[in-house]
């Protein structure tokens, strides 16, 4: 038995990383290892935030010990963390990193952690090279990777941003576990009834987080093909603005395809997840650049076929014509890809879609993560 610190988002925080974490935890806690969270007191300042709150309101994981410690742009907050985790002397710390401002407080408290002689650190790279490029992304990501032992990422795009830094370290490519902690499917009847939505609606999805590199604009100039109109399909967006929806909203009124459209553009609370994936034919990512999505294994938990765009990891993740269908960011290109959908049908991806899904394994996951932790041993 292992004593395992997870550094990254959790409860009272929300979104994908809180998610992946938790879960996470969990999985190291199934295999009989103590397993912690180190969270943020203060993960973004306000102005940096996009959406509307940071936190839940949901209540937390069970069995979790989760920590609100980290203070992201307090230097002396890091050193405090770092000295407190250094005298735990964990076996293990696994840290995520999705954002080169998290870089100077990260590597700070690992740098401490290390002086121990002990703890080996793993990091979860969910992206190396963010997507919107900011000033210092290049030299804080550079502090951050000299002070971790190895390196899971979870697309080759990242794999590849990560040799960039001639990273000398270690380094596994592994497929984004299931989020399977949102519930079991649901009957798309049961789903729709709840979100009021016809049952026999032809109906696809754009789920999560909407900024500008998730192509959302793209998806709706697509929706506005004539056959689209034609072929009665409607649009669920699912998620919350982090940017400026007033674009959004002009767009639509342009191309006139309000009456083709359902907005549920709040935060989409854990509970309800399930009733989204479940209530929709397919799932749409248009991505104008990607490295992976945390969308994808969701659908494969839900056993909802993908259309997605030809950028970043995602066609590795969605085999064409197996798992869904893949195609270039380009509003006729994304037409044709759903009218092709429809075409083939729901019924013919659901085979591969549920063999595709075994790969996507926590265990699996775990198992790499202390393969690079001893590797270096």
């Amino acid at each position: 038995m292992a004593n395992v610190v997870i550094i990254g988002p959790g409860h009272p925080l929300r979104g994908g990383l809180a998610s992946f974490n938790q879960r996470l935890a969990k999985a190291f806690q199934d295999e009989g290892h103590n397993c912690e969270i180190f969270s943020f007191s203060l993960q973004y300042p306000s102005f940096l935030f996009p959406g509307k709150t940071q936190f839940t309101d949901e209540p937390a994981p069970e069995g979790i010990n989760i920590h609100a410690a980290i203070n992201s742009i307090n230097p002396f907050n890091w050193i405090r963390v770092g000295n407190r985790l250094r005298k735990m002397k964990p076996d293990l710390i696994v840290v995520r990193y999705w954002l080169p401002f998290m870089g100077p407080a990260l590597g700070t408290i690992l740098r401490c952690v290390r002086k121990n002689k002990h703890t080996r650190i793993i990091c979860i790279a969910d992206n190396i090279v963010p997507h919107e490029k900011r000033f210092g992304d290049k030299p804080f990501t550079r502090y951050f990777i000299k002070s971790c032992d190895g390196f899971i990422t979870m697309s080759q795009k990242v794999l590849n941003d990560l040799i960039t830094f001639k990273n000398t370290k270690p380094v596994k490519l592994v497929q984004h576990p299931l989020y399977d902690n949102f519930g079991e499917i649901v009957s798309q009847i049961t789903s729709r009834e709840k979100l009021n939505i016809p049952v026999d609606q032809k109906l696809v999805l754009f789920f999560g987080f909407i900024r500008k590199y998730k192509g959302l604009d793209l998806l709706l100039e697509a929706m506005a093909d004539p056959r689209i109109r034609e072929a009665g399909i409607r649009l669920l967006v699912a998620g919350e603005f982090y940017e400026d929806e007033t674009a959004y909203r002009e767009l639509i009124k342009r191309l006139q395809i309000e009456d083709l459209l359902l907005l549920h553009t709040d935060f989409i609370p854990d509970q309800d997840v399930k009733y989204y994936l479940s209530a929709a034919d397919a799932v749409i990512q248009p991505y104008r650049n990607a490295t992976q999505s945390g969308v994808t294994p969701l659908a494969y938990h839900f056993e909802v076929p993908m259309v997605v765009t030809n950028v970043g990891g995602l066609p590795d993740l969605v085999p064409h014509g197996r798992s869904g269908l893949v195609t270039k960011p380009e509003p006729t290109a994304i037409a044709d890809a759903i009218l092709e959908f429809y075409q083939k049908g729901k019924q013919h991806f659901i085979p591969s879609l549920r063999e595709e899904k075994k790969k996507y394994s926590w265990e699996i996951m775990v198992e790499s993560i202390w393969t690079l932790a001893n590797s270096g041993k």
